[in-house]
């Protein structure tokens, strides 16, 4: 079993529940009140933590570098640093929100796309920082996240085993070994056939860290999935409507669905239990029912040899079980027995 890490007030790894991240991203559209009414539904939700993203468009894209045509921008039908600018999240934000997150108990913490972000939360004191997959192969901001000594959640969409070995190697060469991988697919929504969860076994093998999965496709299927595979950790993006505008809102789950795959993942983590083969509390009475033991199915005199003619292995076991009916068949009865009764060790 994989240590532990701690976040916030929660153990996550290897027999732990599920921490679950409800990732809003940009759907609080530019609304402070949006932003809190969204973080506190998350936590009605049951969700663990509530998650943005901190990043300053100039800090994050090159606007000539999208000045051409593409498949995504074409889908947003806005230019994409336009759709980045208006999904900010602002900085003045952070620590307001940051404190009304631990007024109400659930943790706060985003994915930091610059040093000055990286900075930001480690004043804030947040409990985890998050690694966009985008930035697997961004080693500086790694290093800067590394240095926080706080527990990274290391996104590994899109990416080679190569290439999460050297994220894995550069922010251990911080000291920091608090590492979680997400396995992700980064397409928004993501193909449920291309989820390949069993890359969480791989991931798991291979690195001997905990994994999670930070889910953009439809549903909670492939969430429930992870979970039955050994996810320790989900993320999946949270809003208030599916269906309004906005880059994010499409693939996000509104709060009555994301309350019922958290429910589910409770429930699946019942079902899974701990592996520990033993007979239940409710098989104690059809451990009783459904095995057989031995009976005798005709009157056996003192004295007289047991035989297959007169005793049977029988439904319930009263008595002892068919597993010692070869070791009875031929044994002398030491009291006369009247058919049906099951034989007892004190009968042999």
């Amino acid at each position: 079993m994989l240590k532990s890490i701690k976040i916030g007030k929660h153990n996550v790894g290897d027999g732990n529940p599920c921490y679950i991240i409800a990732e809003i991203g940009s759907n609080f559209d530019g609304s402070l009140a949006k932003a809190k009414k969204l973080i506190r539904l998350a936590k009605e939700s049951g969700a663990d933590a509530a998650k943005f993203q901190s990043f300053k468009t100039e800090k994050l894209l090159s606007e000539k570098g999208f000045e051409k045509k593409i498949a995504f921008q074409s889908r947003w039908k806005k230019p994409v640093w336009q759709v980045y600018k208006e999904a900010e999240f602002p900085r003045s934000w952070h620590k307001e929100l940051n404190h009304y997150a631990k007024k109400i108990g659930i943790d706060f913490f985003t994915s930091p796309w610059d040093f000055e972000a990286v900075e930001l939360l480690k004043k804030l004191n947040v409990p985890a920082i998050k690694v966009g997959s985008g930035d697997i192969t961004y080693l500086e901001i790694l290093k800067r996240i590394g240095k926080t000594k706080k527990p990274v959640l290391l996104a590994t969409g899109a990416s080679t085993m190569d290439e999460v070995a050297a994220a894995i190697k550069t922010i251990k060469s911080t000291g920091n070994k608090k590492i979680i991988l997400m396995h992700s697919v980064t397409q928004y929504p993501s193909p449920i056939d291309e989820a390949n969860v069993q890359v969480i076994k791989s991931l798991k093998k291979k690195f001997k860290l905990n994994v999670g999965y930070s889910d953009h496709s439809p549903g909670s299927l492939v969430v429930l999935t992870s979970i039955a595979l050994g996810g320790s950790i989900i993320e999946k993006h949270f809003t208030l409507n599916s269906k309004a505008k906005g880059p994010d809102h499409p693939h996000s789950m509104d709060p009555k669905s994301f309350s019922k795959m958290v429910n589910d993942i409770r429930t699946i983590e019942k079902a899974l239990g701990s592996g520990t083969k033993k007979i239940e509390k409710s098989e104690k009475e059809t451990r009783i029912l459904q095995r057989r033991g031995i009976w005798t199915v005709k009157n056996i005199k003192k004295n007289q040899r047991f035989t297959s003619e007169n005793i049977q292995a029988l439904r319930p076991v009263l008595g002892l079980s068919a597993s010692k009916y070869q070791l009875i068949i031929g044994k002398k009865a030491k009291r006369s027995i009247s058919e049906y009764e099951p034989i007892q060790k004190r009968d042999i």
